[in-house]
């Protein structure tokens, strides 16, 4: 079987919006924060991967504390952009039995919706082309709009240019597009400039309708993506890189109780495992991190919780 080299051997930098979050604990409303890129970042973290996090915040107590709690983390926050004057969204999280969730939004006015389009982006450009690697998501994309878009699209055409890669985690939420021909547009757009993709059967199947996972990869492959892990509708996913695929199963047995951030922990497991091991060992390590946090309440677990020498598994 063949493998790939490693795939991080710098900093990693993690694109996207990070919103206060509210949660039911035992007595009463819990508040915390998180975003599905910030996420990925705060696990990789955890694993030992150097990455930053890249958003606009406001300057207010809620954003300064978010950005504490990350440096705590281990997260890098030099290209977190705070502007006067505003604050970060919100959003509240509602369970049912079986542990699938229900969001609720409060983000129209939230800084990070214009990270490529404010003053200061030209500036953060410029900083993030020495990153070996750009991660970002479908949120992501929809939260920057037409005009952010664009500026992001040739922004990457620059950087892979210049020899950066692009990591890229489908996560479609039909809410935040105006519609599915936009999103599709999107999409594509997104997919043509991607290295690494991370796409969900469930995702590109609501928003294209192919049919069936096989479908689903053979779409993604089509951009000459040289890596796709493709998380089923399922518990597994599918790997494909250098002509060949592998299915990697699910931890089996596993007590659900919140399936926030499953694709996101998912997602830091394998680009944090991919520094040393193969893309099917590096699956292997995401679907165990997964596991855990899916088996406790809220986007990002307490450290106390975390897998033990899981990379060494």
């Amino acid at each position: 079987m063949s493998t790939l080299p490693p795939l991080l051997t710098g900093r990693i930098a993690a694109l996207g919006e990070c919103m206060l979050e509210l949660r039911q604990g035992p007595g009463g409303l819990v508040l915390g924060f998180g975003g599905d890129t910030l996420n990925t970042a705060v696990y990789m973290a955890r694993l030992g991967a150097a990455v930053d996090y890249v958003t606009a915040l406001g300057d207010d107590g809620h954003s300064a504390q978010m950005v504490a709690a990350w440096q705590a983390e281990g997260v890098g926050c030099q290209h977190v952009l705070r502007l006067p004057g505003r604050v970060p969204g919100l959003y509240m999280i509602e369970t049912d039995p079986t542990g699938e969730r229900r969001f609720l939004y409060w983000r129209d006015s939230a800084p990070a919706r214009e990270l490529f389009t404010l003053p200061q982006t030209p500036a953060l450009q410029q900083a993030l082309m020495s990153c070996p690697m750009l991660f970002l998501s479908g949120i992501s994309l929809a939260i920057w709009g037409e005009q952010g878009r664009a500026q992001l699209f040739a922004f990457l055409d620059r950087y892979r240019q210049a020899g950066g890669r692009v990591a890229f985690d489908t996560n479609w939420r039909p809410r935040l597009w105006a519609d599915r021909t936009q999103a599709q547009a999107a999409y594509q757009a997104m997919l043509q400039r991607t290295d690494l993709a991370l796409p969900g059967e469930e995702d590109l199947s609501a928003l294209y309708g192919d049919q069936g996972a096989e479908a689903v990869m053979a779409r993604v492959a089509a951009f000459g993506i040289s890596e796709i892990v493709l998380k089923l509708a399922q518990p597994g996913c599918l790997v494909r890189w250098g002509g060949q695929q592998v299915a990697v199963p699910a931890v089996s047995g596993v007590q659900v109780v919140d399936t926030t951030a499953a694709g996101d922990s998912f997602a830091a497991g394998y680009l944090a495992a991919r520094r040393t091991v193969g893309p099917a060992d590096a699956a292997a390590v995401g679907a165990r991190l997964a596991a855990v946090v899916v088996a406790h309440p809220g986007a990002i677990i307490d450290r106390s919780v975390m897998p033990v020498g899981l990379l060494a598994q």
